[in-house]
């Protein structure tokens, strides 16, 4: 299994990853409005020459937050070809893609999903921060990792996502 950046040739199989993991394609439309922002981070798992997961980071704001300094991604989609799941390839694209965050100098990233799941990756519930998300979800759904120590110490407020997450709702 290969983990790596996306590269431009890779545009259309990322689409159809994204379209036959979730049933649907407005996650797909999703990655490619998001595609060129600055501060993205889009990986793929390639299995024998063949993209079979895709993990996409975007920015990501706190409406009550001062500090222009602070870059936090949000982790979403995440897709994986429905015959490869379960096979620890999500597990796979997200260390890979929390390594390359902190690497660029992201300070945290936010993801709104399983709190069993994500768990495993030192996430935990964003409202321990003081965050709340913009969407209606269950409290520890929505879940925070700091990947700089402190770097929300003084943060609290409502997280919001680009406004290209629309198309997803």
């Amino acid at each position: 299994m290969d983990i790596r950046a996306e590269k431009p040739e890779d545009v259309k199989a990322i689409y159809q990853v994204n379209k036959e993991a979730f049933g649907r394609e407005n996650e797909a439309i999703l990655v490619d409005q998001l595609r060129g922002i600055a501060s993205t981070v889009s990986l793929v798992a390639v299995q024998s020459d063949q993209i079979v997961g895709h993990l996409f980071f975007s920015p990501v704001t706190i409406n009550r937050h001062s500090s222009s300094q602070l870059l936090m991604l949000g982790l979403a989609p995440i897709a994986i070809l429905p015959k490869y799941q379960r096979q620890g390839i999500g597990s796979l694209l997200i260390q890979r893609g929390l390594e390359t965050c902190h690497q660029l100098g992201c300070d945290a990233v936010v993801v709104l999903g399983d709190p069993n799941y994500y768990s495993r990756f030192g996430f935990v519930a964003a409202s321990t921060q003081g965050l709340r998300c913009e969407y209606d979800a269950p409290d520890d759904a929505f879940m925070v990792l700091e990947l700089n120590s402190a770097a929300l110490q003084d943060c609290s407020g409502t997280v919001q996502y680009r406004s290209e997450f629309k198309v997803c709702e």
